[in-house]
């Protein structure tokens, strides 16, 4: 996700260090040396991956499920989702979203029932596990299935459910959050989705917890001329009887708040990037097929290839929406239709958040650092080569504001739970990446950018797997650098 235009207000350009121009312009590189960073095999870390091993078709779907610490109330360790197969229906007369689901999870425990996120404005009339049917109850946003599960056995949860969706509200301060998480309807009855930290509960039974990761189909009906579009593949589309039906694939499981659906009067616009990446640009039918910068895409992807290695998914889209957010839903970008979120600034930061937020996904809402960091120092960087300044200029002015957001928000890996999403996770965790540049030199620190990633591919991790593996990389202790950075009050020094 982006900041908001009121909080990113301060913020100039960064010099670009990649390509042709990294060496140059790197404080700890050489001017005359190869600009390409040399790609090392880091070390096995002392601390291992959390990720539990599968087997079978969903075996990537595999995920090591915890209480959030942020959230607590939200998700439940217990349910390891698989696949979720989800038919909507978008009644846009009535604004009623009518669905059949199908879960497949793994139980993580032995249970007498089975704990999900819900939104009670949602009527169910038919539930069943592995075809049985289960009593049921909603409470607040808590499901729970009256169903026995055993540890590591897989189930089949099924539920067919009616209602006009409710956003909930939001954990955070931001003028973007201001209508709610989850399903939101426009005026003209069209929908979108916003669910970071949560709010995917708002439209289906989900295990709203970003260290749950799950494949996704989905089959979006609504009347022509409106259609659905939503994450992965268009498999297919059909219309007849006055209706259009789109069905979608997500070849590579994700966090439910990297989950979006749209229903709307939409135009399609096929673009591909230098490497062959596919991109589809959604907009409204009846405005520019383009707007803003949404034609620097395939530049974007480029740009970021030559910094992070190969795009990590096999398609990337955009679907613009009446919100005024910026959101990295994965391989589908959800972007509110006003200037800011259709810059190609923030186009550039949400592609980037592919490798660093979605292909690896924080386990726990107190490292979304982990993600947005890493995505504000990149997309910094790109204003810079657009704007000429150096980057230690930029930081210099990043670090003269850093500290008041620091104090009024908490520090990044320790933020006020109310104050989600508040620029401290922003330009704090930018600041120390480039501290850490200084330190090690451009060669081994893109080294680091790229490899991480890569060996993190469809998974989740939390700051002691993160810090660890940097650690034993650059074989150095680094505990108080990053203590002071992530969880000190106020500002560390700057070299």
């Amino acid at each position: 996700m982006t900041t908001t235009r009121r909080l990113r207000a301060g913020a100039t350009a960064l010099l670009l260090c990649a390509g042709t121009a990294l060496a140059a312009c790197g404080s700890g590189g050489d001017a005359d040396a190869d600009p390409t960073p040399t790609l090392r095999t880091p070390p096995t870390p002392d601390t291992p991956s959390s990720t539990p091993t599968g087997s079978g078709k969903y075996a990537d779907a595999f995920s090591a499920t915890r209480e959030d610490s942020v959230y607590p109330e939200i998700g439940d360790p217990l349910v390891d989702a698989l696949h979720y197969d989800l038919g909507l229906e978008w009644d846009p007369s009535r604004d009623v979203l009518t669905g059949t689901q199908v879960l497949t999870f793994r139980a993580t425990a032995d249970s007498p029932t089975i704990p999900l996120d819900f939104n009670e404005q949602l009527a169910i009339s038919e539930l069943t596990v592995d075809g049985t049917p289960a009593g049921h109850a909603v409470e607040g946003t808590r499901l729970t299935v009256e169903h026995p599960v055993e540890a590591d056995h897989q189930y089949e949860l099924a539920l067919t459910y009616s209602g006009t969706p409710r956003t909930a509200p939001a954990p955070s301060e931001r003028q973007d959050f201001a209508q709610g998480v989850g399903w939101s309807i426009t005026p003209e009855h069209e929908t979108w989705t916003l669910q970071e930290p949560y709010g995917a509960f708002t439209w289906y039974a989900v295990n709203d917890q970003p260290a749950d990761k799950a494949f996704y189909d989905f089959t979006l009906t609504s009347p022509a001329p409106l259609q659905g579009v939503a994450n992965g593949e268009l498999r297919k589309s059909t219309k007849g009887g006055g209706r259009t039906t789109n069905t979608w694939h997500l070849a590579e499981p994700a966090s439910s708040y990297l989950v979006t659906v749209a229903f709307g009067d939409y135009q399609r616009t096929d673009l591909e990037s230098a490497s062959g990446v596919p991109i589809q640009i959604w907009t409204d039918a009846d405005e520019e097929p383009l707007p803003g910068g949404l034609g620097t895409t395939p530049d974007a992807v480029d740009w970021l290839e030559d910094l992070l290695g190969p795009y990590p998914f096999d398609s990337l889209g955009i679907v613009v929406v009446d919100g005024s957010s910026g959101m990295e839903t994965q391989t589908m970008i959800t972007l509110g239709n006003n200037d800011y979120s259709l810059s190609p600034a923030v186009v550039v930061h949400e592609v980037a958040h592919h490798w660093y937020g979605n292909t690896v996904s924080p386990a726990d809402w107190s490292d979304v650092w982990m993600n947005e960091g890493m995505a504000m120092y990149l997309q910094g960087m790109w204003e810079a080569e657009q704007e000429g300044i150096h980057i230690g200029q930029k930081m210099d002015d990043w670090a003269m504001f850093e500290a008041r957001l620091r104090e009024d928000a908490g520090p990044p890996g320790a933020f006020d739970p109310k104050k989600f999403g508040n620029s401290n996770i922003y330009y704090g965790p930018a600041l120390m990446w480039h501290e850490l540049r200084e330190d090690v030199g451009d060669e081994v620190f893109f080294d680091l950018v790229r490899e991480w990633p890569a060996s993190q591919e469809n998974g989740n991790a939390d700051r002691t797997e993160y810090l660890a593996w940097i650690e034993d990389t650059l074989d150095e202790e680094l505990s108080d650098f990053f203590d002071a950075w992530l969880l000190g009050e106020q500002q560390p020094p700057r070299d």
